[in-house]
């Protein structure tokens, strides 16, 4: 059974379990993209790199209905000086489990070894800039951050959409719980990221959010005065805005 409501203008889904909240999201993130793709000849598609997301694009790798070849796809963070070949790397994430698997039209992955770090955050800026994002599906951190926007550096008027950002340490353990580093001093601090008017300007967000390790970002999110505090509590001011959840991520609720 599934447990739907709203919140301000954010519409929030509780599923009994992970698959039914990745199958569910997916459902919907169809849905939009097919309306998008049947009003335009393209859909500009921004997609996380967490583990949180894995049933969500298991369900898109598997998809044989949405039209791929007329989606270009970006993704929101990436990880600075872990060196081409990294297996914890963003673009690597995606690209293994979605990226790979469908024809896209383009797939802009961040150049996170890039020399110039300022002129690499204004290519990546300049290429979401040139027309609207029509859709990001995203994740919200234990630290109640999206994208890689952690409390302490967050601006919901940051001029940028693109910029480098440091890691707090609940966002770098959050990195070691998911198990993709062996301990905290593997995990960078530092890393590019979108920021939260690039995200917030997403005509549509699905933001998919398992696992009890969340549930007090989850109430946060949900209940807290909107603020960078929580940058995820701005989602709740969205037009078009759904917040998916399973029962242990709505534990607090």
């Amino acid at each position: 059974m599934t447990i739907c409501f709203r919140v301000d203008k954010l519409d929030v889904c509780i599923c009994d379990t992970r698959e039914e909240m990745g199958r569910a999201a997916y459902e919907l993130y169809r849905k939009r993209v097919e309306k998008r793709l049947d009003e335009q000849p393209l859909v500009r598609a921004v997609y996380a790199a967490a583990h949180s997301q894995d049933e969500f694009l298991r369900c898109l790798a598997e998809d044989r209905t949405i039209d791929f070849a007329r989606i270009d796809a970006f993704h929101m963070d990436e990880y600075f000086g872990l060196g081409e070949e990294a297996p914890q790397k963003f673009g690597r994430f995606l690209s293994e489990r979605l990226f790979a698997r469908q024809p896209f039209a383009r797939v802009n992955l961040i150049r996170s070894e890039a020399p110039d770090i300022d002129a690499e955050a204004r290519r990546y800026e300049a290429l979401l800039r040139q027309c609207p994002i029509d859709i990001t599906s995203l994740g919200i951190g234990e630290n109640g951050h999206i994208a890689f926007n952690d409390p302490h550096e967050a601006d919901f008027d940051d001029p940028r959409w693109v910029r480098r950002t440091t890691l707090d340490d609940t966002c770098r353990q959050q990195q070691v719980n998911d198990g993709e580093f062996a301990s905290l001093d593997q995990v960078p601090r530092s890393a590019y990221t979108l920021t939260v008017p690039a995200l917030f300007s997403s005509r549509s967000l699905i933001c998919i959010v398992p696992n009890g390790r969340k549930a007090e970002a989850v109430r946060r999110t949900l209940t807290d005065t909107i603020s960078e505090a929580c940058p995820a509590s701005i989602l709740r001011l969205h037009d078009d805005a759904t917040l998916f959840l399973d029962r242990e991520a709505a534990a607090l609720l």
